[in-house]
């Protein structure tokens, strides 16, 4: 069974002499907002098959936002006796804590929480105007819930696609034509 450990026993464990692998499962989205320094991004759904990315030997510390998903992925390792652990209330008691984070997107939610909170605004809305207007806005929440059981079925989520294409998910650019012209005019 592994071990939970605190905030301050992983900050002297990670820089400690036998060092120790630092796992966060967490989707690559909730990464890209912020993440422990040095922890390497294995999402929940690949850990079986990423296997061969964990150390052979050493410690092992899973992380994910607030501990319970980690806990997951230690029930799923537990058969590989490997020696794990895991932090204590995630990211956010790191933060908490006052520790910095890597964050390599401005992203405020994570990609699949706002396709659920989008979804379910959509199932509400179909409800509440079925209820109140006409019965044919019942086909929102059927259209909705169909969508999402092909989602689960297919791996595929168009909600998430084009979600993942508005403004406040995208990364920032740069335009490297525009640089090169603006130092030429400097020149």
């Amino acid at each position: 069974m592994a071990s939970v450990i605190n905030v301050p026993q992983f900050a002297q464990l990670q820089f400690g002499p036998e060092g120790v692998q630092l796992i966060d499962v967490r989707s690559p989205s909730e990464y890209a907002t912020g993440h422990i320094p040095g922890a390497v991004n294995m999402p929940m759904d690949q850990v079986q098959s990423r296997l061969p990315d964990l150390e052979r030997e050493g410690r092992i510390v899973l992380v994910c936002q607030s501990g319970q998903r980690a806990r997951m992925v230690a029930g799923l390792l537990e058969p590989c006796g490997k020696e794990l652990r895991i932090l204590e209330g995630g990211t956010s008691a790191w933060i908490k804590a006052g520790l910095p984070v890597v964050a390599t997107s401005v992203t405020r939610w994570s990609l699949e929480r706002q396709v659920r909170f989008a979804a379910g605004l959509f199932v509400l809305t179909g409800v509440v105007l079925a209820l109140t207007t006409s019965l044919y806005w019942i086909y929102l929440a059927a259209f909705i819930g169909a969508g999402l059981t092909f989602s689960g079925v297919s791996g595929l989520c168009p909600m998430g696609s084009l979600l993942g294409l508005m403004p406040w998910n995208r990364g920032a650019s740069c335009n490297f034509e525009a640089t090169k012209a603006s130092k030429s005019q400097c020149a």
